[in-house]
């Protein structure tokens, strides 16, 4: 009997090993298989890596550039600015001088009696104050820089 149970001890540690050999064969497959994984995740990664670098360069350029247009812009809305309220002024300007030649220009007219049609008489008067009027606009565009 001593010898029958030390058989079947020895059968049952034999089909325990042939087990344990599988299982570590399966094991070195799946290990090989994570290796190459390992391998592939790693390329992934790095790949990973440089775009994640070249999105932040990418980014940091994109901030200068923002900043560089906001600053452009600014200047661009502060120049049109001016440039408009200048424009106003000198529209209103030269809508005064256009007020002042159109009383220049009817003060200047002829006087016409209707029942001497053909002889236009000017005012002496009217004339003298078309002349000051026009002496008194020249000196004052003058003053301001803008006569000719």
């Amino acid at each position: 009997m001593n010898h029958s149970l030390g058989m079947a001890i020895e059968t049952l540690v034999a089909i325990l090993l042939m087990l344990t050999i599988g299982y570590c064969i399966l094991l070195n497959k799946r290990l090989t298989r994570l290796k190459a994984d390992e391998h592939s995740l790693k390329a992934v990664i790095a790949e990973l890596i440089t775009a994640t670098e070249i999105a932040e360069r990418a980014i940091g350029g994109l901030k200068l550039a923002v900043r560089d247009v906001n600053e452009n812009l600014g200047s661009q809305l502060a120049a049109a600015t001016q440039m408009s309220d200048q424009l106003y002024r000198q529209l209103g300007e030269a809508d005064n001088v256009v007020r002042r030649l159109s009383k220049i220009a009817i003060a200047a007219r002829p006087v016409t009696n209707p029942e001497t049609v053909a002889a236009p008489v000017a005012k002496p008067s009217s004339a003298k104050a078309v002349a000051a009027a026009a002496e008194a606009f020249s000196e004052r565009r003058r003053s301001n820089g803008l006569a000719a």
